[in-house]
């Protein structure tokens, strides 16, 4: 005989049945999750709560939970349990007497004191104590209380996925700390977004910007955007080819060593790299973009997006190894690839499938290295372990991907612009391939993703010094 699950119901308490001196208690414990949801609900942002490295200085010496955090435990008792459902607030007085810290498991009591027959209000005393004793709140509440008894299905609250875009930018950010700024051609920044963007990077330190266009026109633009260009190099010409022009052969010269896209279209400016053969590497110039996505626990680079409309099989080889050589520069130290088709299974009527397959055997023949390779896989089982194991996919990549690899841009470029507006992730993109990398930046990128991608460009080109002087030595030696 098969038991089926008895549905879990809750009954408020009436008017009539609470007495002077009757009780309820619940339990919480304090997590950083409580003080980041808070914070995101009620707007307050305080230092106190959210810094760590600010609170350490402060009157309580670390984090401490907002203090109208205990009075919302205090609501969901009266709410949802003692009175219940149908309890109405009038009145809530609270006394703040000690802080409430990550991992204090908090006793919540309210007592009946009072009843008003009349009007049938009930004052009840508020007390939350810490797993020491300690009493950190208390206080007096006056409610309505319903007067018809109800008994309903338990319900769940919303979920709150929490992610904090300050946070992950500043980790970003953070792997660029001890790097000098590298020297970068801004080419054409000619509207407000790429001319701070590249204010804003030279401002954290990682670039030296050159800027290259009209110059009256780009003065024009920081006066209005309060965009300060005290110190700051500009090279004048009359247009945008001209921009790229310039900054391709400056470039080529090796007297920058990043070139940020300003307002211009892109393939203006990549056909002028391509033009230079000092510029090329001998590898397909392909693009990576980075996303911090809010409901997966790693960045996630997605390849290529930008440039590479239809590519060739061989022309993947590159684009991946790109991407595999970036994600080590990021840290990674094996990356794996997602190779995206619409199905997890070769198909010969779906070319994307033929390729994946070519692929993970070219790597398994060292065409491509550095990181684990699989496909072909759907986007649900590259990215979610579970939906693989529905699937019965036994991959290392599946679920856990580093990197996706797109059959072409129009699929790739969905997908990077879904992840941004429909998942809320926060984006960047660079250029690889060429000799030096290139920050290509969308008109629609804020201030942060513009940032983000001069980081981007920073490591790649530290990577780049590094790579060059181990040339250096080894030609030496």
């Amino acid at each position: 005989m098969n038991m089926i699950p008895t549905e879990e119901f809750v009954e408020n308490v009436t008017y009539d049945e609470l007495t002077i001196g009757r009780s309820a208690r619940m339990l919480r414990t304090l997590t950083v999750g409580d003080i980041q949801a808070f914070a995101a609900v009620s707007g307050d942002t305080n230092p106190s709560h959210m810094d760590p490295e600010y609170a350490s200085d402060g009157l309580f010496q670390g984090v401490v939970a907002h203090g109208m955090w205990g009075g919302t435990l205090i609501s969901a008792l009266l709410g949802t349990q003692f009175p219940g459902a149908g309890t109405v607030y009038q009145d809530q007085v609270l006394h703040f007497v000690k802080p409430v810290r990550v991992g204090d498991t908090i006793s919540v009591t309210v007592t009946v004191t009072r009843k008003d027959d009349a009007n049938k209000v009930v004052e009840m005393d508020c007390q939350l104590v810490n797993q020491k004793g300690e009493r950190v709140l208390h206080g007096t509440a006056r409610v309505l209380a319903p007067t018809k008894k109800v008994r309903l299905p338990k319900t769940s609250g919303p979920k709150i996925q929490l992610f904090d875009p300050e946070a992950r930018f500043k980790d970003l950010l953070a792997m660029g700390k001890d790097l000098e700024a590298v020297r970068c051609a801004v080419v054409h920044p000619c509207d407000i977004g790429s001319l701070s963007g590249a204010m804003d990077s030279a401002r954290y330190g990682l670039i030296i910007p050159v800027l290259i266009g009209p110059e009256v026109r780009i003065r024009h633009l920081a006066e209005e955007g309060g965009i300060d260009l005290t110190g700051v190099e500009i090279i004048s010409v009359s247009h945008s080819h001209a921009a790229a022009e310039m900054a391709a052969e400056m470039a080529a010269k090796g007297e920058v060593e990043v070139i940020m896209k300003g307002s211009l279209h892109t393939d203006e400016l990549i056909h002028e790299v391509l033009k230079r053969p000092t510029l090329r590497t001998g590898r397909r110039m392909s693009h990576v973009f980075r996303f911090d996505i809010p409901l997966y626990s790693k960045p996630l680079l997605i390849t290529d997006a930008a440039l590479n409309i239809h590519p060739t099989l061989q022309e993947k080889v590159d684009i991946i190894q790109n991407a595999i050589d970036f994600a080590r520069i990021m840290g990674v130290d094996q990356p794996k690839v997602a190779i995206l088709s619409a199905v997890e299974t070769v198909n010969p009527s779906i070319p994307s499938t033929l390729d994946a397959a070519a692929l993970c055997k070219m790597a398994d023949r060292g065409q491509i290295t550095g990181g684990i390779l699989d496909g072909p896989l759907a986007f649900d089982n590259a990215i979610s372990a579970e939906a693989a194991e529905i699937k019965h996919i036994n991959s290392p990549v599946a679920g856990h991907a580093d990197i996706m690899a797109v059959p072409d841009l129009e699929s790739g470029n969905m997908l990077a612009k879904q992840l941004e507006y429909l998942a809320g992730a926060s984006g960047s993109g660079l250029v690889l391939g060429a000799r030096i990398p290139i920050a290509l930046t969308s008109r629609a990128d804020g201030p942060t993703n513009r940032v983000a991608s001069a980081l981007l460009a920073l490591l790649a080109a530290h990577n780049a010094r590094r790579t060059h002087a181990r040339k250096n030595w080894n030609n030496k030696a």
